[in-house]
């Protein structure tokens, strides 16, 4: 069994360089909620519709400022109200290439469209069925929240640093907590791990800002 948090990073950033999802929950202290995260360079029709079936919470893709800035991108809201200060942008599909947006395949290429380098503010139409977050240039140890904790995984993981993110939610419409969690992973064969281990992976490698 995995026990500490070094192992389970370890076995996350395995497991998202192999096109793979993980868990991440944060803090009871926070949402005490988990995330289904992959790395959003790898995101395919299939696992936006397991992210939909199973998940059942809004997907969303954290990115950094820098990609969002330059695909003009700007937050939804001014002033953010929303108790996590989740920073959502103004909602995406790509231009072209798709029909409605909203299947799970033309999700995963709106996303895929976000993150291609060649990738221009005209690509995109405002607003979409994606949802791009920004998350905190100096990840968790600026905001412990999924957010950052998903985008900090891809570096760790020396991939490009955005994901796609979904609340995990019980059959019954609740929010799953940890024991539910653990259940999920169980059955679905997923690494789980916590915004923590991550704190504690970039304290012990001594990162403690981004370059």
């Amino acid at each position: 069994m995995i026990q500490t948090a070094w192992d389970r990073v370890k076995k996350a950033m395995d497991e998202v360089r192999g096109g793979r999802v993980v868990i991440i929950q944060d803090d009871k202290s926070r949402e005490n909620e988990g995330d289904l995260v992959m790395a959003a360079e790898m995101a395919t029709g299939e696992n936006i519709n397991f992210f939909a079936r199973y998940g059942r919470g809004l997907i969303c893709t954290p990115m950094l400022r820098e990609h969002l800035s330059r695909l003009h991108l700007p937050q939804m809201m001014g002033q953010n109200q929303e108790a996590m200060r989740t920073a959502f942008t103004v909602s995406v599909d790509a231009k072209e290439g798709i029909t409605t947006g909203i299947s799970a395949f033309e999700r995963a290429f709106t996303i895929q469209k976000l993150i291609h380098p060649d990738s221009t503010p005209d690509d995109f139409v405002r607003p979409g069925h994606v949802f791009p977050l920004q998350a905190r240039s100096n990840g968790v140890f600026e905001r412990r929240g999924q957010t950052e904790a998903s985008v900090d995984l891809m570096r760790l993981a020396r991939l490009f640093p955005a994901a796609v993110i979904c609340e995990i939610m019980n059959e019954d419409g609740t929010m799953a907590r940890r024991r539910d969690l653990e259940r999920f992973a169980g059955e679905h064969g997923l690494c789980l791990i916590t915004v923590q281990d991550i704190v504690e992976y970039r304290s012990e490698k001594g990162i403690s800002h981004w370059q």
